[in-house]
């Protein structure tokens, strides 16, 4: 039986998760349409320009994405003390970039209407500032936000009307670093798994192809959370060396081709050794993210499932 929404995203537990949304039918995201010889390639960056830019108004950080031909895979970080932290100025900025809001938060924004509304209007306006504020740091209003624009534009292209797509979007919590890690490989990789690319730099719209041109030129992308390391408790970020990322990706995605014909995994990445990677079989659980594990992915799930096959 399905769990509810609320269920699933429990911001105590973990700000990490995995966000996957599909295309209804054979509605085309991007890609071509064999049918009909038709390319919609453009629409990926309909997804990357709008990612970035709910990126710079939300407290939801994009730590990695694939825009695939009939559904997208985001991993996503909640930053909801940032959300706190924002003035009720700063949160109808923020609000009013997407949408118009209420007679009153516009008046309140004009420096010279302001004055004019008495203290229970401004009192509504502050109230209506936090209820922005909330789905500001809500991941189904990111998703929401997303997605709809997304149906929009497609529809308006296609002249058509209805659902474009299938659902509302999937949704998997990442419990601890080596889930991170491995949902974010995963991710990355998608391309390479399917073919579309034969390394994961050349893989087109997908955070590790621009993660890869930013740190060629000793750089980490704007949009995209950072990289930062051991000193991840000080400072905001993804707590690995980009080094040890890059690297990670690289030999999984060897490993995904040798399985083609038997190849067996061989990484000696520090990462593997920090999170515990090394306890598990690494390969079967970036592979598995979506198959293997239904709302939660954690390293303790997966030590789980290895026993039980050890045991069997």
């Amino acid at each position: 039986m399905p769990r509810p929404r609320k269920s699933l995203i429990c911001l105590q537990n973990t700000p990490y998760y995995h966000c996957v949304s599909r295309c209804v039918r054979r509605a085309f995201l991007c890609g071509a349409d064999h049918y009909s010889g038709k390319s919609y390639e453009h629409r990926r960056k309909w997804v990357e320009d709008r990612l970035m830019k709910l990126a710079s108004i939300f407290s939801i950080d994009v730590c990695a994405y694939a825009v695939m031909s009939n559904h997208t895979h985001l991993v996503l970080h909640v930053d909801r003390n940032e959300a706190l932290s924002w003035t009720t100025e700063e949160v109808l900025t923020r609000w009013h970039s997407l949408h118009k809001g209420t007679v009153l938060t516009q008046q309140f924004m004009q420096t010279s209407q302001r004055v004019a509304l008495t203290e229970a209007q401004i009192s509504t306006v502050i109230s209506m500032a936090n209820i922005y504020r909330q789905r500001l740091y809500d991941i189904s209003w990111f998703m929401r936000l997303l997605n709809e624009h997304i149906a929009r534009e497609a529809n308006k292209e296609d002249e058509c009307t209805g659902r474009f797509w299938e659902g509302r979007f999937k949704s998997q919590a990442l419990l601890d670093e080596a889930a991170l890690a491995a949902c974010m490989a995963y991710v990355d990789l998608n391309p390479l798994r399917v073919g579309l690319a034969d390394t994961p730099e050349s893989s087109e719209f997908t955070s590790i192809k621009r993660r890869v041109n930013a740190a060629q030129v000793g750089k980490q992308p704007k949009f995209l959370y950072p990289f930062v390391g051991s000193s991840y408790q000080s400072t905001k970020g993804i707590p690995f060396n980009l080094e040890d990322y890059l690297t990670l990706v690289d030999e999984t995605g060897r490993v995904i081709s040798a399985n083609k014909s038997g190849g067996v995994v061989q990484s000696t990445s520090t990462i593997l050794q920090r999170t515990g990677l090394f306890q598990i079989d690494w390969n079967n659980m970036v592979t598995g993210i979506e198959k293997k594990f239904s709302t939660s992915i954690g390293l303790s799930i997966a030590k789980r499932r290895l026993t039980h096959l050890q045991a069997g």
